[in-house]
């Protein structure tokens, strides 16, 4: 199919809920991960500089629980990889996640706004590597020999999310947005479905969530329950028959 005549694109926010299932906790559900450590303690830039080997391990004990067996793509992933796949447009996930479960499952064009797992960044040079090491004070920067200035490649709490210039490039073009296991409480991505309304007038957004978000009356449709139920389900009726009413 000529270029000029794909469909237009999808756009898919992702949040916690779309890897809970997958064994990885969510942040703000009860007896999520901010319930059982202080944020302040481990993911802002100004704990980093007071108590460097207290975040560094915090997320190195992250990272592994990351790389545990039992954590495995859901069925939700895997749809998402599946839209991808077979739709004849662009589909784009912008996640909040760290993981990289979206990958693991087959999806090819995932924005990591608060970065990812298995990245680290030299707070002297700004240079990124991929690297899966356990980060101390005393790590080695292999870019400029810097000692003690390396740390996750994700975003903290007062810092801004990555890659927005390009999200909102393919927000504005999208036809149909899918915010997806996100508690619509974090901004910028709370805001997401608002400038898709603004500037892609046409597109249609759908909720698809264990649960209302606060956001609710800004998507012309809502579908609650598991997002390993929910999303396989969504993804087979637009590959089948699109997203129109």
């Amino acid at each position: 199919m000529h270029q000029d005549f794909l469909p237009p694109g999808i756009a898919v926010l992702t949040g916690a809920g779309v890897s809970k299932e997958s064994g990885i906790d969510t942040f703000r559900d009860a007896g999520g991960l901010w319930t059982r450590v202080n944020l302040e303690e481990v993911a802002t830039i100004e704990a980093w500089y007071r108590d460097k080997k207290k975040v560094l391990d915090f997320y190195n004990d992250t990272r592994r629980m990351f790389r545990a067996t039992h954590i495995a793509p859901n069925a939700a992933h895997a749809a998402l990889a599946r839209l991808e796949q077979e739709y004849d447009g662009e589909v784009t996930i912008i996640t909040q996640n760290i993981d990289l479960l979206h990958e693991q499952a087959g999806s090819r064009r995932v924005i990591h706004m608060h970065g990812r797992d298995g990245e680290v960044r030299c707070m002297h040079c700004q240079k990124v590597f991929e690297s899966d090491d356990d980060l101390t004070p005393a790590s080695v920067c292999p870019n400029c020999i810097s000692v003690g200035e390396l740390r996750p490649n994700i975003v903290w709490f007062g810092e801004m999310p990555m890659h927005l210039e390009e999200i909102y490039q393919v927000l504005e073009r999208c036809g149909l947005f899918l915010s997806i296991g996100t508690s619509g409480e974090v901004y910028p991505a709370a805001g997401f479905v608002l400038h898709v309304r603004r500037h892609a007038a046409r597109a249609r957004t759908v909720e698809l969530n264990l649960e209302a978000t606060d956001n609710k009356t800004l998507f012309h449709e809502h579908i609650y329950g598991p997002a390993t139920e929910i999303v396989p389900a969504y993804v087979a009726r637009v590959l089948a028959r699109g997203w129109r009413d």
